[in-house]
């Protein structure tokens, strides 16, 4: 008799069994893991801080230790939080039994992250008000990481909660603009203080479409898959607790390791940008430049410089500025988001050759002194900025030659390689945090997607088109540096695999899942915003400058 036959003539599937006790031997490597990576991260900011001669006060580690606590905690959340999407349809296809399934998971997503680029990082932190972040170790620093890590962790925990599958990139990206918000109401002014709304556009935009490609690629996946494997029982309830059939099986194993690492290579990438912004603010002479881009890259990096300088002077005609001028214009170009005036180009040539003279004086970034550090970091992230503005101004990028385009690019290029970088240490403590906290609280949001979605039992073909929609939809964002959320995609991407099999949708889920989604922006703003201003004040009160 074949396995398909065995799976028809049994009684149907009760659902999964979610209680498993673990194993005091795992409770004990799980709790090993975490005081480990927390001890790994103290001892490399120590040996990070004494290599380029920066002694840390006891208040200045114990503040810092505080904030990457909060961060980490944060990815801890999302892998708990956001754990369920990628192990739900093996847990209710009885691919995989659940204590497994989240082991498994959270290796994966712990690969994701060791592996990420840092592309996503770093469009999380052009979200930031940029004042804030060249002042990142000021009193409105601190407050901005702490309000709005705080905000989205509540928020998080909240939905987790009640089991609403909730997306933490959506509560991270609320956050960000709460906080640009309240600093421009704050402030008085807009640009620079409040929020790059170019920028927020279109990670709203990713945010917004995603779950709509979920849903719709999940429906005709689902029926494409009809047509080619047209056997019932891939598209029935699964009967009784016996796996799939052995093909079946490999696929939804092979879907929730791909979202489980997609998931990774993306969410993962979220608290990175901020642990890095946290460090640049409290250890700024070792982390605000990086230090082992190799000294052999300064000739190509002053070369680099010399090219884009030249392009900017043709486009700045006569005009010129000095240092001091340029940095003034550049931060009031960027207030207004607009980099196009004959002196806007005439500070960015200024700051650019002046930035690879100094670097060419020291010979290489590993060699720019303690004191000098902030202000270089400070002027290479302006003059990237305002760069990238310009050529994003189809007026501009007219006016430019093809060879000029491509040296302000491979100019960009390497001004990101010395500012924006993520040091190995903080890949591995946040892999292990959004590892870890994939083992842990994942039951609540389990069940809803497993059976509250759909009005019927999730079904093997169901639960493969729906992951294999959501792991490509995500390594595809994260090839274009762009933050989505797993939740929004892989439960929409279930809804439209139910709609597909002719299961049809519980209304209430449905509806509070969308109450959620829609909830989330608002809410999180606010919280972020509440908590900037209350903390600011606090800091403020405190002695912060």
């Amino acid at each position: 008799m074949s396995s398909t036959a065995v799976i028809a003539d049994a009684p149907l599937s009760k659902g999964p069994a979610l209680d498993a006790p673990t194993h005091p031997a795992g409770r004990w490597l799980f709790a090993a893991l975490i005081v480990g990576g927390l001890a790994y991260a103290g001892i490399s900011i120590v040996a990070d801080t004494a290599q380029v001669g920066e002694q840390l006060a006891t208040g200045v580690f114990l503040f810092l230790g505080l904030a990457l606590l909060i961060a980490l905690g944060f990815e801890f959340v999302n892998g708990f939080h956001d754990t369920a999407n990628a192990v739900a349809t093996v847990i209710y296809t009885h691919s995989m039994p659940a204590p497994l399934a989240v082991v498994w998971s959270g290796a994966f997503n712990f690969l994701g992250v060791l592996l990420s680029s840092g592309t996503v990082a770093y469009a999380i932190v052009t979200l930031l008000p940029v004042d804030l972040v060249l002042h990142v170790g000021s009193a409105g620093g601190y407050a901005m990481i702490f309000a709005l890590l705080l905000a989205a962790v509540t928020w998080n925990l909240a939905t987790w909660w009640v089991g609403l599958p909730n997306s933490s990139s959506h509560a991270l990206i609320g956050s960000i603009l709460g906080v640009g918000v309240a600093n421009q109401l704050l402030s008085g002014r807009g640009g620079t203080a409040g929020v790059d709304w170019t920028q927020a556009e279109k990670v709203l935009a990713a945010l917004l479409f995603s779950p709509l490609v979920g849903f719709a690629a999940a429906f005709v996946l689902l029926l494409v898959m009809k047509r080619l494997a047209p056997d019932p029982a891939l598209y029935r309830e699964p009967r009784g607790n016996q796996p799939p059939p052995r093909g079946i099986r490999a696929l939804l194993v092979f879907t929730c390791t791909a979202v489980s690492f997609a998931h990774g290579s993306n969410d993962g990438q979220k608290g990175m940008g901020l642990i890095m912004l946290i460090l640049i603010g409290c250890a700024p002479t070792a982390y605000a430049l990086n230090r082992t881009v190799p000294d052999a890259a300064t000739p190509a990096f002053v070369a680099s410089a010399q090219a884009a300088g030249s392009a900017f002077a043709r486009q700045a005609g006569s005009v010129r500025v000095t240092p001091a001028e340029a940095r003034t214009a550049l931060t009031d170009a960027i207030r207004v988001r607009r980099v196009e005036r004959p002196r806007d180009f005439a500070a960015l040539a200024a700051l650019t050759g002046n930035v690879a003279a100094r670097i060419d004086d020291y010979g290489s970034l590993r060699a720019v002194p303690a004191a000098e550090t902030p202000n270089l970091r400070n002027d290479m992230y302006l003059v990237l900025d305002a760069a990238r503005l310009a050529k994003e101004d189809e007026a501009v990028r007219a006016r430019l030659t093809a060879t000029e385009i491509d040296a302000v690019d491979a100019y960009a290029g390497r001004l990101e390689d010395g500012t924006r970088y993520i040091p190995g240490w903080v890949k591995l403590t946040v892999a292990l945090a959004l590892g870890l906290g994939t083992m842990v609280g994942w039951r609540r949001i389990v069940v809803t997607v497993g059976e509250r979605i759909g009005k019927t039992h999730l079904t093997y073909g169901m639960g493969a088109s729906a992951e294999l929609v959501a792991a490509g939809t995500i390594l595809l964002a994260v090839r274009f540096g762009m933050p989505v959320s797993t939740t929004h995609i892989l439960s929409s991407g279930v809804a439209g695999a139910s709609v597909a099999n002719g299961a049809g949708l519980q209304a209430r889920t449905v509806r509070n899942m969308a109450l959620a989604w829609v909830m989330t922006l608002p809410v999180a703003m606010l919280l972020s915003g509440g908590l900037y201003l209350l903390l600011l004040t606090v800091l403020r009160m405190a002695g912060f400058d």
